[in-house]
């Protein structure tokens, strides 16, 4: 719940900060966002000359930060060519900040029946930048248990489930900025740590819809996690079950697979995800 309150915080209005030279900030940087909220204030529509009379600039000066806000799709045209409207990409950075909160609120019954059905640990993790991070969690009811804390995984996306669910749909270039700032540390001997098998690992996650880590980070554990989608299709995280090994008998990897398949298809469906299919994307696993 901490993380959650602090997801909570990072999305709260901020106050706006002192413009000029003496606030430690970048001139022009503060100019443009100056201008976004000037627009946002406005109903979401202003004249250049609106925006260059409140920010106190002169009108050229204002249209070339308007011009880069443009490049950028913060800023778009209204609808008579003569105002300028906030752009989509400020719909895209909202839906990111908004899904922080929502998320782990959205996903808690979802932990909780999975915690029901199987008995064993649960997590749910999310990737922040190049950071795997586990924000709610479940324990095991069992007498023998995995730890199923929290933290202690940001380098761990490709050695663990959680992170394996995750990489698996992310674009080339997201999953090479990842490796390239993580790098491919070896937690035990089972940890996949050359590049071509993690992506053949991820292949196959594609295939089968799930990802499955067996002792990867953990000696004598196994986990199990499939990925959540939003909306837009984007995967947001994913939920993860963790056993020990000596209980992980083909018929209860089965079970958990199903268990958390329909766990997270639910919960991809609630967040507005069409097309679901074993947790995975089927246009995706069409162009293997």
């Amino acid at each position: 719940m901490e993380r959650q309150r602090d997801a909570e915080r990072h999305c709260v209005m901020p106050a706006r900060p002192p413009m000029g030279r003496d606030n430690g900030g970048i001139q022009a940087l503060d100019r443009a966002f100056l201008i976004l909220d000037i627009i946002a204030d406005a109903g979401g529509e202003a004249k250049l000359t609106e925006i260059a009379g409140i920010a106190g600039l002169n009108v050229s000066t204002c249209h070339h930060l308007i011009s880069t806000l443009y490049n950028w799709g913060y800023v778009a045209r209204g609808p008579n060519s003569r105002s300028y409207v906030l752009g989509s990409r400020i719909l895209h950075l909202s839906a990111a900040c908004l899904r922080q909160v929502d998320l782990p609120r959205r996903a808690q019954i979802y932990l909780d029946r999975l915690n029901d059905q199987t008995h064993e640990a649960v997590q749910l993790a999310i990737m922040q930048g190049t950071n795997l991070v586990n924000v709610l969690r479940r324990e095991s009811r069992h007498a023998v248990r995995v730890d199923a804390g929290l933290g202690g995984k940001s380098n761990a996306a490709h050695a663990t489930a959680t992170g394996k669910a995750i990489l698996a749909w992310l674009p080339p270039s997201e999953l090479d900025r990842i490796i390239a700032d993580k790098g491919l540390t070896a937690f035990t001997p089972q940890t996949i740590t050359d590049l071509d098998r993690l992506k053949e690992e991820l292949r196959i996650v594609r295939r089968n819809g799930v990802a499955v880590d067996r002792e990867e980070f953990q000696p004598g554990v196994i986990c199990i996690g499939a990925a959540i989608r939003d909306h837009a299709g984007a995967v947001v995280g994913s939920i993860s079950v963790s056993s020990p090994l000596f209980r992980a008998t083909d018929d209860y990897v089965d079970d958990i697979k199903r268990h958390l398949i329909s766990a997270t298809n639910e919960l991809s469906s609630e967040l507005g995800a069409l097309g679901a299919v074993l947790g995975g994307n089927p246009k995706a696993i069409a162009a293997e």
